[in-house]
């Protein structure tokens, strides 16, 4: 016997370290790491364009029968299937995926129906997954038809109980078509959604001619088709060079239109959005625009979605120019974005490799005929299998009497048919397991038919399998049976991302980056004008040349036009931010515009956006214009009221607020009422005759609210006004030659 002491083995975790480079082992280790989070975790397969748990999420409601004409499940069962089973994650990150790939706005051809709140496009988050229910979609079970005919190959799940597929093998080309994004180590993902249609006519055309240039390919596949929509707008040879490095950008922007509102009014509605923009950040962005004053020609923004997107962008007024404002608004927020192209993925060797589009198609073509010839021998072998059971059926049915003898009568039936009627093991069990009702069935004629159909078919697939030529045939007629059911001409086909190459943008006009500052302008009787900060006192004591005093005084802002309105019915149009400060005595007028000497101010106002104002000449002709339509975009101004020789402009004030009727006065201090209704407004002309005298001319004119009475200024420095709302007698039809006003009415003839 041995002296050799045995000890137990030490249980000591010191005794079992490693003597190793610190280097060399966190090296090894971050790459087993990174490896796993590659082939594993964030880059899709290349055959069906999927992650892990995107094709067990599948593969659970396959299990669960969720096609689409079953009912709806709990999404908290699928996502209970796919953690217990298959996918040792957190549930939270399993359902977002399920989450994705159910949203109409993320997948461009979703797999997952589902029922309930899955989110929407403003960022809101899906719903619990106890509150929300789901299936299959058609493209879903397109993808994994064949799981049933050794298509694919199976491993165990990650604890050996169960199995799952380690591709989907069906034809639908969920990588291009979804597209897929993810992030590794080191590397990273980012595939648009495309066309179905165009993927398909691209590998017909690798079918027939394998060789194919880029080119031609970018002839069929346009370029992404994403779920949102959307125009892309890069220079066609920009897509094609992306497209075949696999690794670009292009620009993506949101698809918009001009509606016009009336009388010269419009807005901007956007209905599609570049892929992956939120839509409430979206409105954030533009409102935050408006509100730091980075577009001040933006006036407003309003969200009038529903299902579909509505987004109005109001403009600051109708002079501005739509393409100003949209390109202003690409350029500053994400209503133009760039996707980035970077088609790394996972080859059928589960290699990460960067690819071109022709290189995705071909290597997917590849897997396809592999999973034709797979399904064909799968096929093959359950024809051989039932063409043995037929044989024995009809061997049975010619010889049936001796047959139930031999049942009857003997102990083992079994081997005495195989003996004598030299039947195999499986024909002879079958014959032996067959009910008596079907022996009914056992006509010759019906079982030799079967069996001819089944001859018919073995030849076909034998020569399928041996031919390459067969093998493209037969996938062509696929394809193209596929191409039909997501053509062009279908709801779910037809291409949504337009493709325009975008003008040349504008650059965004200074004054549509003017900050928006109050200002009192203030104007002489000579023509001299300046502009103070701020929103002062009208009536303070303004530092005037010798001989000057104050001709007008008003609040404006900076990004106002100012209008200035002449006896000659010329009217002059000023930008606010370009008047001079108010130290000194200002600038002449004429140095601004080009005013005729004698030409005297009748009006200096801003220019309101679709303000109504009154225009009224001494020759008692005036009308109803827009503050728009007297906008001059030069120093010489525009001729809005036609003048005839004689007369001149008097009046050009703003229409009161709600004013439903007009004071017209004269010279011979006569005073006539009617509705504003019965003035036409006009862009340019002399108008309709307001009052008519004998003697003199109009004298002042103006717009009030009937209800409210007609006011004017009482005599003095009170700064009181005394109101009329009994003015029936005054009340005519336009034209009349009117009666004197009523006691107290300004012996200057003026409404103030």
């Amino acid at each position: 016997m041995s002296d050799e002491v045995l000890t137990p083995p030490s249980d000591d975790p010191f005794d079992h370290i490693i003597d190793a480079p610190f280097d060399s082992a966190l090296s090894e280790r971050y790459l087993v790491y990174a490896m796993s989070t590659i082939t594993a975790r964030s880059l899709p397969d290349l055959r069906d364009g999927l992650k892990p748990v995107h094709r067990r999420l599948l593969w659970a409601m396959r299990l669960l029968k969720l096609d689409p004409t079953s009912g709806y499940k709990k999404c908290a069962r699928v996502v209970g299937d796919v953690i217990g089973k298959y996918h040792p994650h957190g549930d939270q990150s399993v359902y977002d995926a399920m989450v994705r790939m159910a949203q109409t706005f993320a997948l461009r051809y979703p797999l997952v129906d589902g029922q309930g709140n899955f989110g929407n496009i403003d960022g809101d988050n899906a719903a619990a997954y106890r509150y929300t229910e789901a299936r299959l979609t058609r493209p879903a079970i397109e993808l994994m038809a064949g799981l049933d005919e050794n298509a694919t190959d199976f491993r165990p799940t990650y604890n050996g109980e169960d199995e799952e597929p380690e591709v989907m093998p069906g034809l639908f080309p969920n990588l291009l078509a979804n597209g897929a994004s993810g992030i590794a180590v080191g590397m990273a993902t980012s595939i648009p959604s495309h066309n179905v249609a165009e993927i398909l006519d691209a590998a017909i055309l690798l079918i027939d001619n394998p060789k194919a240039e880029h080119d031609a390919l970018m002839e069929i596949v346009k370029g992404p088709d994403f779920a949102t929509g959307g125009i892309l707008v890069d220079d066609p040879q920009v897509i094609k060079d992306a497209y075949a490095t696999g690794r670009g950008s292009m620009r993506v922007r949101a698809k918009w239109h001009k509606e016009d509102e009336g009388r010269g009014q419009w807005v901007a509605v956007v209905t599609e959005i570049p892929y992956q923009v939120q839509k409430g950040k979206l409105i954030e962005q533009l409102a935050n625009l408006i509100a730091d004053k980075k577009l001040p020609i933006l006036a407003d923004v309003r969200d009038e979605s529903d299902d579909q997107i509505r987004i109005v962008l109001e403009p600051k007024s109708r002079t501005v120019e739509v393409d100003v404002l949209m390109d202003s608004l690409f350029k500053m927020s994400d209503l133009e974005n760039r996707f980035s192209l970077n088609m790394n993925v996972l080859d059928a060797d589960r290699t990460p490799e960067l690819m071109g589009l022709g290189d995705v198609l071909r290597h997917w073509l590849r897997h396809q005929f592999n999973v034709l010839v797979r399904r064909s021998k799968h096929r093959l072998e359950k024809i051989d299998n039932r063409l043995e059971l037929l044989g024995g059926y009809i061997i049975a049915f010619l010889n049936l009497d001796r047959v139930i003898e031999i049942i009857r009568t003997e102990d083992e039936p079994k081997s005495v048919m195989m003996a004598e009627f030299e039947l195999t093991d499986r024909q002879a069990e079958a014959i032996l397991n067959m009910r008596l009702r079907s022996l009914r069935k056992l006509e010759e004629m019906e079982l030799k038919r079967e069996q001819a159909d089944l001859l018919a078919e073995r030849e076909a697939l034998v020569k399928l399998i041996e031919s390459p030529a067969r093998q493209q045939t037969r996938l062509k007629k696929d394809l193209t049976a596929m191409r039909d059911a997501y053509g062009p001409d279908t709801e779910l086909g037809k291409r949504r991302t337009m493709l325009e190459v975008a003008a040349p943008t504008r650059d965004i006009p200074v004054e549509a980056m003017i900050e928006k500052e109050p200002l009192t302008i203030i104007l002489s009787t000579r023509g001299w004008i300046k502009a103070m900060k701020g929103h002062g006192d009208l009536n303070a004591d303004f530092k005037f040349k010798e001989g000057d005093e104050l001709g007008f005084a008003f609040h404006a802002q900076t990004t106002d036009k100012i209008l200035v309105a002449t006896q000659s019915g010329r009217f002059y149009t000023i930008g606010a931010d370009k008047l001079p400060g108010a130290r000194g005595f200002g600038e002449p007028l004429g140095t601004i515009v080009d005013i005729d000497a004698g030409n005297e101010i009748v009006a200096i106002m801003p220019a309101e956006q679709d303000r109504l104002m009154l225009l009224a000449a001494s020759n008692g002709k005036g009308f109803i214009a827009n503050m728009g339509d007297a906008v001059a975009e030069t120093r010489k101004g525009k001729q809005l009221v036609n003048i005839k020789s004689g007369s001149k402009l008097l009046v050009a004030r703003p229409v009161e607020e709600g004013a439903d009727h007009v004071a017209i006065v004269g010279e011979n201090r006569k005073l006539v009422i009617f509705p504003i209704s019965e003035l036409p407004q006009m862009a340019k002309g002399q108008g309709v005759t307001l009052q008519r005298y004998k003697d003199g001319g109009l004298s002042d004119a103006t717009s009030f609210k009937l209800e409210e009475g007609l006011s004017w200024p009482m005599g003095g420095d009170s700064g009181r006004t005394r109101t009329e709302t009994d003015l029936m007698m005054w009340r005519v039809a336009r034209g009349a030659a009117g009666r004197l006003p009523p006691q107290g009415f300004p012996r200057d003839n003026k409404f103030g």
